[in-house]
């Protein structure tokens, strides 16, 4: 029989405390060497179920149901997902049909602050994520697992702390079954033993959690507003909220003079040709412009040589997926064998440059690299957008270029066949609204300062996770 470690092989005794599993992942996944751990604490130990409240006793996911999807916000509401829940900025979520998420059936999946949610099926199970301030009026999928504190008898941002740390995610994750789609259950993790340390400790921790998820929303609100700032400066207001899918599709349209760049018809979207109208009807810039003594192209391919995680000789890669989440896992490789290439600069604007055109993809979003982020080393699927223009910086050009408008402006400039890219010319004419300095400025100031909450918003979420195990540990 395989061990996790030696002298310390599974043993009969474990396998009737997991209901007499065959599997080897909850023997060898750490999870019963975190249980004996808890046990020798000297400090009561609670089962989870004891410290949540409502709905099925405050831990459920829900039921499958058909999911009709719709835009207007009206008559829908913001729906999170397995990996949605991940994800740092939420602009771009799927809505779910508003009747729906109010009726009987799933009103109960309503999501409220302080929550926390596991990934309870697919590739992610296990995951954590805590619903922060601005969440409020978000439905979640039956693929998340809700956790909901009893703030009588724990606090919420204590409650995620556990679940979060290294001591939770060894006994969620060892819960976790099936082969090849991963699953867990409420009833899985219902007597989960979670450690009672005392009001005080317990309270500096959740004052730290529920900090950092203050300072995401806020983050959430600073790009928001510098998008909408942008263009409403630039009295293109009427963009603002884009109805795509209410346009109509694109059906029996004529384009005449016709280049060799491109006689694919995507690339002469009528809908995404009046946006393009749209832009270039106020003072504006060109990218290629704005970006010729920058650097507008893909990153460079490398070797990947794996590394030690968290060592000073090796570098996190991210990929175009955990880009977009709140705190990317990514992949660690060695520095001996890559380019600093694979950096990017302060500023430097990366949007997802190759996938498919699905509604909910990333192809086509964008991120920016400042602070924290500037240590990560990234892929090559990247279109890098640095400004070389004086007055234009990378966060200006990041406002512009993470609304929706220059999204389908960009979608409709792809090139391929399953994957798609941004075509290599056509990206280059996209248009820059040319502000003032003093607008320019205030824009890319608000992009900033919402960056700035967010690295601080993790240095308090590690800083919660350290006292955590420090308690344990103490």
């Amino acid at each position: 029989m395989k061990v996790a470690e030696a002298g310390n092989p599974a043993r009969r005794g474990w396998m009737d405390r997991q209901g007499l599993r065959l599997d080897a992942k909850p023997y060898l996944s750490g999870a019963f060497a975190t249980q004996r751990l808890l046990e020798q604490l000297p400090v009561e130990k609670v089962p989870l179920k004891e410290v949540t409240a409502g709905h099925a006793g405050g831990i459920f996911n829900g039921p499958q149901f058909k999911r009709v999807y719709l835009t207007d916000p009206d008559h829908s509401v913001p729906f999170v997902g397995s990996k949605d829940m991940l994800v740092a900025d939420f602009t771009a979520l799927p809505r779910l049909r508003k009747i729906d998420a109010l009726s009987r059936q799933l009103s109960y999946l309503k999501l409220e602050s302080g929550m926390t949610l596991i990934s309870c099926s697919g590739f992610n199970a296990g995951r954590r994520s805590y619903v922060r301030p601005g969440m409020d009026g978000y439905w979640s999928s039956q693929d998340v697992l809700k956790v909901a504190p009893d703030k009588g008898r724990i606090q919420p941002g204590y409650l995620y702390a556990f679940l979060a740390s290294r001591f939770g995610e060894a006994l969620v994750k060892g819960k976790v079954y099936g082969s090849a789609v991963k699953h867990i259950e409420p009833h899985h993790i219902e007597n989960l033993p979670v450690p009672r340390f005392g009001a005080v400790v317990e309270k500096e921790i959740h004052e730290l959690v529920q900090a950092a998820a203050e300072l995401r929303a806020e983050f959430q609100k600073g790009l928001d507003t510098s998008t909408r700032d942008l263009f409403r400066t630039a009295g293109l207001e009427d963009l603002l909220d884009l109805q795509w899918h209410g346009q109509g599709r694109d059906l029996g349209f004529v384009q005449r003079g016709l280049t060799s760049t491109t006689l694919r018809a995507l690339n002469f979207q009528p809908r995404a040709r009046d946006i393009w109208k749209r832009l270039t009807s106020v003072e504006h810039a060109t990218l290629r412009e704005v970006c010729e003594a920058g650097q507008l192209s893909r990153g460079v391919r490398f070797p990947r040589v794996d590394g030690e995680p968290g060592d000073a000789y090796s570098y996190r890669l991210i990929g175009q997926r955990q880009a977009f989440w709140l705190r990317p896992e990514g992949r660690w490789i060695s520095k001996a064998w890559t380019s600093d290439e694979v950096l990017a600069e302060d500023e430097t604007v990366l949007i997802a440059s190759q996938g498919t055109l699905g509604e909910n993809e990333v192809y086509c979003r964008s991120i920016f690299v400042t602070g924290a982020w500037r240590s990560h080393a990234f892929s090559e699927h990247f279109l890098r957008v640095r400004s070389g223009l004086p007055g234009f910086s990378g966060a200006y050009l990041f406002a512009l270029l993470r609304s929706e408008p220059v999204f389908r402006l960009l979608r409709s400039m792809s090139a391929g066949g399953k994957q798609q890219d941004i075509h290599e010319e056509l990206r280059k004419s996209v248009p820059v609204p040319v502000l003032s300095q003093a607008d320019r400025d205030r824009i890319a100031d608000t992009v900033r300062e919402a960056h700035k909450k967010r690295d601080e918003a993790d240095r308090k979420e590690d800083l919660a996770l350290t006292k955590l195990e420090e308690a344990v540990a103490g």
